[in-house]
């Protein structure tokens, strides 16, 4: 006998899904639905729901498609799905294509003035008369494309059971209390949720029920995590040039500054922030207060960076410390700078010319952003030289659930730095002169003076050319040679220092997984799957460049290492590679760059097709 739709639909998919389910609102750039998504994902948040929201966005200013995800998952797994269970459609452009992306069994919800047919039958569809309720609402017509966003808030809370309550909380924590804004936004909202209530027949399967998954976990993004780690490192200088993905890590150091950078007694702010005329400007403005003894960061991305490198190379031969937040986007050129990727490691691990090696600090969720923002400047201080955090798009704009930030264990560590008593000391210590570049401890840093040393002795020339020991000028073959096998030492004595990789295993595991900072979530979530498969893996996260001798043994204990990555070349495998050439053969490429975050199902497609060959 021939099934029923409803039959059919039945036996695809699960009657009931409760908290686990994507939902996609394809909306036009400029449009004010962010507020709308904001507002349910918070709500969603706070009924206990582990979610996380991804913001797909076009580099214009306003009128271009634009989407916004909202993954619900009861198991904590948030990374991006490729496949919808629900869409909000708004943009009659893209309507079809969102029909298209939508799994046998899933939602429609649309503006009943769209009047594209919907095609398929293994779907429920719910249109909703968008126009004529912000009409009833008396919303003034200049207001009417924002605030009609707030309709699909209020049917999704019919259909899904998202409590009302947890939506005006969010709404009141959006707009900061200013109750006008609220009472105009949540009435629509109401009149919603009454509207869908009195008039849709529920048909499908997808709900949410209040639970506990949210404890001890905030809902923030990585650059604002970025910006307040670095607060709380003691960052007393900033220069920045606005650019995409980056520009809201500046933002965010204005935004909490004033609050917590005041000094008690006088009132005065005890950092600086100064945005440039352009990167050039801003990297050369950073190198110069990290040379005054000042702790100073930038922030940009790949295109920024590019210009930057010359001034890196500076600050990298004459040992200056700072911090480069390289918040990724997709390159090359200006590539496609709303979309993220991890396509900036290896020209960044060797950035500028001659014979370079920078320390590179890879976040694995938007807690490790706050501790590497001041982590990344104790490192900077300790080895003198550049540290650069190397974040993307994905978790540096997109709002993630994550633990609660953790103060800094640890007092600032400023390094090798000498003031008027200590230079004294020094030289009583080791029975010689100091000098700005002499090798003291045998480890290949020296110690420093900055300004303010009152010291006779204290002063010396910073320069970019040859020096030798003492900073003096010199083209000397062996005292070139000399100062950079230094370098290439105090890279050495870095490696144990820097973040350690994060290790999981599983028993009787004989493959491993190699990935690095936002491709971590759907790793994690891919070895449930692979196992689920028969495929028992081991997982190693690096989290620093150079590498840490732990992933060097954890990949000499496995018969085959997967490094997975958002690029086209595999660039974390190319640096293994050069680093342990004889491991090189135990090393597979699991990569890809199409602008969007890796999902769970690729990764895991990607693995058992490499281990069927």
């Amino acid at each position: 006998m021939e099934q029923t739709l409803t039959e059919r639909i039945a036996s695809i998919h699960p009657a009931k899904v409760v908290n686990d389910f994507c939902i996609t609102f394809s909306t036009v750039n400029g449009s004010g639905s962010a507020t709308a998504n904001n507002v349910l994902l918070r709500a969603l948040f706070k009924m206990g729901i582990p979610v996380s929201g991804k913001n797909i966005f076009p580099s214009n200013i306003q009128g271009l498609p634009t989407w916004y995800t909202i993954r619900v998952n009861k198991d904590g797994f948030l990374a991006r799905v490729e496949r919808d269970d629900i869409v909000v459609a708004m943009n009659p452009a893209t309507f079809t294509n969102e029909i298209g992306y939508l799994v046998p069994g899933g939602v429609l919800l649309y503006s009943d003035d769209i009047k594209t047919p919907v095609t398929r039958q293994d779907i429920f569809a719910y249109p909703m008369p968008v126009k004529k309720i912000t009409r009833e609402m008396d919303v003034p017509p200049n207001l009417r494309d924002y605030i009609a966003n707030m309709v699909y808030v209020g049917v999704l809370a019919h259909l899904l059971g998202i409590d009302l309550d947890k939506i005006h909380q969010a709404l009141d924590a959006h707009f900061k209390g200013k109750q006008k804004a609220i009472n105009s936004n949540y009435t629509v909202i109401e009149a919603s949720a009454k509207w869908a209530a009195a008039n849709l027949v529920k048909r499908d399967g997808y709900s949410v029920e209040p639970m506990n998954g949210t404890e001890g976990y905030i809902l923030t993004d990585g650059n604002t995590a970025g910006a307040l780690g670095a607060i709380f490192g003691g960052v007393q200088f900033s220069a920045w040039y606005p650019i995409t993905p980056a520009s809201s890590l500046s933002e965010s150091l204005n935004e909490y500054l004033p609050a917590l950078r005041k000094d008690a007694e006088t009132g005065k702010a005890t950092c600086a922030v100064v945005q440039a005329e352009d990167e050039l400007a801003a990297i050369g403005m950073v190198v110069g207060a990290g040379w005054a003894g000042l702790r100073s960061m930038t922030s940009t991305s790949g295109p920024g960076l590019s210009l930057m490198s010359e001034y890196l190379g500076l600050a990298y031969y004459t040992e200056v410390p700072l911090v480069v937040w390289n918040v990724q986007r997709v390159g090359p050129s200006t590539g496609l700078p709303t979309r993220t990727a991890q396509c900036d490691i290896t020209s960044t691990y060797f950035i500028s010319h001659g014979d370079t090696e920078f320390v590179l600090l890879f976040p694995g969720s938007v807690s490790e952003c706050f501790e590497f923002g001041w982590k990344a400047l104790d490192l900077a201080e300790v080895l003198q030289t550049p540290v650069i955090v190397m974040s993307d798009l994905d978790f540096g704009m997109n709002e993630w659930m994550t633990k609660k930030f953790e103060y800094p264990d640890t007092p600032v560590n400023r390094g090798k730095i000498l003031w008027e008593e200590d230079l004294d000391k020094i030289q009583e210590r080791f029975k010689e002169e100091w000098g700005r570049y002499k090798d003291l401890d045998g480890d290949g840093i020296p110690y420093r003076t900055v300004a303010g040393n009152h010291h006779p002795r204290a002063a010396y020339l910073t320069r970019g050319t040859g020096h030798d020991e003492m900073a003096r000028y010199s083209e000397e073959p062996d005292v070139w040679e000399r100062g950079l096998k230094r370098l290439g030492v105090k890279f050495q004595t870095a490696r144990p220092i820097l973040p350690k990789p994060v290790i999981h295993t599983m028993v009787d595991a004989s493959v491993g997984i190699i990935a690095c900072g936002s491709t971590d979530p759907a790793v994690e979530e891919a070895r449930m799957m692979l196992a689920k498969a028969g495929l028992k893996t081991d997982y190693c996260r690096v989290r620093s460049l150079p590498l840490d001798q732990e992933v060097v043994d954890f990949i000499a204990a496995h018969e085959r290492t997967y490094v997975v990555e958002i690029n086209r070349d595999g660039q974390l495998k190319q640096i293994i590679t050069l680093e342990i050439p004889h491991l090189c053969t135990q090393l597979h490429q699991v990569s890809h760059i199409d602008g969007m975050p890796l999902s769970a199902r690729w990764v895991k497609d990607q693995i058992l097709a490499q281990e069927e060959k």
